[in-house]
């Protein structure tokens, strides 16, 4: 995680190349360690620098380097031509060099040259089989390509082998959920909140699909898990306090005509929307008469 710090730093320093008070490398160095997206930042001082014998030729052997780092920085701004010539410089210094390889086939992925970048791929993938970034560039040109479902199959495979991917787990939940199989999307989240139990945003989205998915059980479930979302978050996430008074509301109709001890009893919901009018009031009043009118169809507010 990036500190305040350093974040401050990176922005003075980026005032300060940008009105021409030097400190160009840097601030590159800089943005290549703390990964902000700053591409267009990037190109335009990289290439001031790639583009001065003299400031080139001081780089020593981080000239590669910030070749590598100007053309993902092109890749970013569409500019291709950039990216082309920066990819050629590195192919004729490291021929076979597997970096190298990577930003020739994420060349090929610009110019929709999707089999060929394929190609690139399988190619490296036959002589590293465990490397990462290459089996998430497949992800991504079936994504491009709007195959999801292939874009599933590379994540499963990728899964098999590298199972402690947080971002590959929760790609592949938000694409079981923009596909519909819900249950699917549930595992992902249940493997995420394993592994990661306090990050909220996990608690949030699996208490989404639980909702979609639907039923008693589901709901019961879902509820539990919104209210642990306004827990980690310190009673701050507006989503999870809706979807607490939504299940509550769901799980009343599903239980009308039951008796006392099968219904469930909570102040929960009647304090979700407290928390909620409270909220509004602050941030929107004016659309406080919308809230209040809809809380008392779900009967949670006279």
């Amino acid at each position: 995680m990036v500190g305040a710090e350093e974040a401050a730093r990176l922005d003075r320093l980026e005032i300060q190349v940008e009105n021409g008070g030097g400190g160009a490398w840097e601030y590159l160095c800089l943005v290549r360690k703390l990964k902000p997206r700053r591409s267009d930042k990037v190109l335009k001082h990289g290439l001031a620098i790639l583009n001065d014998p003299k400031a080139r030729s001081n780089l020593g052997g981080e000239e590669w380097t910030l070749y590598e780092q100007v053309a993902f920085a092109a890749f970013d701004c569409q500019q291709h031509n950039v990216a082309k010539d920066c990819v050629a410089v590195l192919s004729k210094e490291f021929p076979g060099s597997l970096r190298v390889g990577r930003l020739e086939g994420m060349l090929l992925e610009a110019e929709n040259s999707w089999a060929e970048a394929e190609k690139v791929y399988a190619r490296l993938l036959e002589d590293n089989p465990l490397d990462q970034i290459i089996y998430k560039r497949k992800v991504a040109i079936a994504k491009a390509q709007g195959d999801l479902k292939v874009a599933v199959d590379f994540l499963n495979k990728y899964l098999e082998i590298f199972m402690s991917d947080h971002d590959a787990w929760r790609e592949l939940a938000e694409i079981y959920v923009s596909l519909q199989m819900y249950k699917q999307a549930a595992f992902c989240y249940e493997e995420l909140l394993l592994s990661q139990p306090t990050v909220s945003l996990y608690h949030l989205a699996y208490a989404e699909v639980l909702y979609t998915m639907g039923g008693l059980e589901n709901l019961l479930t879902a509820k539990k898990y919104y209210a642990s979302t306004i827990t980690l978050s310190g009673g701050k996430n507006t989503r999870a306090l809706y979807g607490i008074c939504l299940c509550s509301a769901a799980i009343s109709q599903l239980t009308k005509g039951r008796s006392k001890e099968e219904k469930e009893s909570s102040d929960l919901p009647s304090l979700a929307a407290e928390a909620l009018l409270r909220d509004y009031k602050y941030r929107a009043p004016k659309k406080l008469p919308l809230l209040n009118s809809m809380l008392k169809n779900m009967k949670l507010s006279s």
